[in-house]
């Protein structure tokens, strides 16, 4: 078990305090995107004053329908959001387009005309915080990185485990520390912080790894519903209770939008947020009406699902509801939804997120100082694990602990650096502060080798 500890633990730990570091960051990332867009303060504050006469939802609506009833009648869904949370001078429609691929299209909200793509001309373009939400978890590659970081999970549980079993004084440990003892205090440190936060590795790792079980285990799901993001949807929908009916192909009026919206906004007790209508224009239709989820009800919910009704377009009728923190299709639902909040902090308010931050921060030190700890052990006396590269194999070791940890934390301050110092019109400005993450990640792993 102390083999297998620390060997896994080795292999793995530089990309662990990767996906923890860049996973802490991503505990707020709505924030560091509102940072990282200064601009939008000053739009935010002229809406704020624009805001003074009452948003009249029922035009928004009747616009929003005119816009896609024009421009994507074919579509099988709409989706309109007829205010934004943090500014109401906003109305945005989304669907679905031939590629079954998720498109969406902001409006102006008093005349329905759709706004280019620079419409915030002084506005600088960035990932923001989702670059560190999306870099955790798919490391920027489509294709592989989740698979990667699934397999690094993967390890860090087998790590997790043998930790436990190796360590026969794990709670003694715990409430010891010797400071200025080398290899002592690098084991101190490092029994320290993994026992303090256990339950929060086992549970963030396990639950990482289930959020994404479609994808990491896609062959049941491919046998019975097909291959490919398509079938995928299929199995999410119909677990989730969400199978939508077939087109029947007889034509239907769009009904009026208000009188749905009102209704449903008494039924579940929130104010609406979004109106989702499947199969639009066709005798199928439903329209679901969509909550925001308040403070009060974060707290009290682990499951972040809003309130939800839904009615068919053809009577009108009422034909489900949804409470707040419920789901529709039963116990799996309601168990990968509860899954997913936990893993990303949808619950508990400000508290948790920075309970997650510290937590995740903690995971991160876990990694980091196992990996210091692995060099100060074998410093002095070389062992023969690699024959005569054994000593190679040690300086680079030596390299990517640097790289891996003091490399990616001057990368991620490099990262908020070139958001200001890059200029605001620079073409793909996007690709240009991730380049200048990587690039100055890459110069860490350099100075760490020749150095």
């Amino acid at each position: 078990m102390a083999w297998l500890h620390t060997w896994v633990g080795l292999w793995f730990s530089w990309l662990l305090f990767t996906v923890f570091l860049t996973g802490s960051l991503a505990v707020f990332s709505e924030p560091i995107t509102h940072w990282m867009t200064p601009e939008h303060h000053a739009a935010e504050a002229l809406a704020a004053q624009q805001e003074s006469a009452p948003v009249d939802r029922a035009r928004r609506l009747e616009l929003a329908i005119d816009y896609m009833s024009r421009k994507h009648a074919g579509a099988e869904m709409w989706e309109i959001w007829p205010v934004n949370r943090s500014h109401e001078n906003s109305l945005s429609v989304y669907w679905f387009d031939q590629n079954g691929q998720y498109a969406d299209a902001e409006l102006d909200p008093a005349t329905g005309a759709e706004m280019d793509d620079h419409h915030d001309e002084e506005g600088r373009a960035t990932m923001g915080g989702t670059h560190f939400v999306n870099f955790h978890y798919t490391l920027h590659e489509s294709h592989y990185g989740l698979w990667i970081v699934a397999f690094a999970t993967m390890a860090m549980l087998v790590a997790l485990i043998s930790g436990v079993v190796t360590h026969k004084r794990i709670f003694k440990d715990f409430f010891t520390f010797r400071v200025k003892k080398g290899q002592r205090s690098w084991l101190d440190a490092h029994n320290a912080v993994a026992v303090l936060t256990l339950p929060f590795q086992f549970m963030i790792a396990y639950t990482g790894i289930v959020i994404s079980s479609a994808e990491l285990m896609p062959a049941p799901v491919a046998a019975q519903y097909g291959a490919g993001m398509e079938g995928t949807r299929l199995y999410l929908a119909e677990m989730q209770g969400e199978v939508k009916p077939l087109r029947t192909g007889t034509p239907l009026a769009m009904p009026k939008l208000e009188p749905m919206v009102a209704q449903a906004e008494a039924l579940i007790g929130q104010a609406a947020r979004a109106i989702v209508i499947n199969n639009p224009e066709d005798s199928s239709m439903r329209i679901a009406v969509y909550g925001w989820n308040e403070d009060r009800d974060t707290f009290h919910n682990i499951s972040a699902t809003t309130g939800m009704a839904e009615f068919s377009g053809a009577t009108g009728e009422l034909l489900r509801t949804r409470p707040a923190g419920g789901v529709n299709g039963g116990t799996p639902a309601l168990v990968r939804q509860v899954m997913s909040d936990l893993h990303m902090a949808r619950f508990g308010g400000l508290a948790i997120q920075w309970l997650y931050f510290i937590c995740g921060l903690a995971g991160a030190a876990m990694m980091g100082t196992g990996a210091v700890l692995f060099m100060v052990k074998r410093r002095a006396k070389l062992g023969n694990e690699f024959g005569g590269a054994t000593a190679r194999m040690y300086r680079l070791f030596e390299g990517l602990n640097v790289a891996a940890l003091a490399g990616l934390a001057v990368a991620c301050v490099s990262y908020f650096w070139a958001n200001r110092l890059l200029p605001v019109a620079l073409e793909n400005r996007v690709l240009w502060e991730l380049r200048c993450f990587f690039g100055v990640w890459a110069l860490m792993l350099a100075l760490a080798w020749l150095c």
